[in-house]
């Protein structure tokens, strides 16, 4: 006989690798961009005010889609907790 599985263990497998996912992802944009923008500065030291800027902008987005990740997770884990 097959076996069925609950939607709340689905989820509680589910939710912590997304989340690890959505981090590791996250910490592979922010070193690119991050060595992008050094890799700038050393080819033109005189632009490195505008690559900062540019660069932190980008890091802002990037840590803005991991939080979006995050409070899904906590929105999805009502599900698990609620019922």
């Amino acid at each position: 006989m097959l076996a069925t599985i609950d939607y709340r263990v689905a989820l509680a497998i589910c939710l912590p690798i997304s989340l690890a996912g959505a981090a590791a992802a996250s910490a592979f944009a922010l070193g690119r961009a991050v060595s992008s923008a050094m890799e700038a500065t050393a080819r033109q030291p005189e632009a490195a005010t505008k690559v900062l800027v540019n660069m932190m902008a980008g890091c802002a987005l990037i840590e803005a889609l991991t939080i979006y990740a995050l409070i899904f997770a906590f929105a999805v884990q009502g599900k698990i907790v609620g019922q």
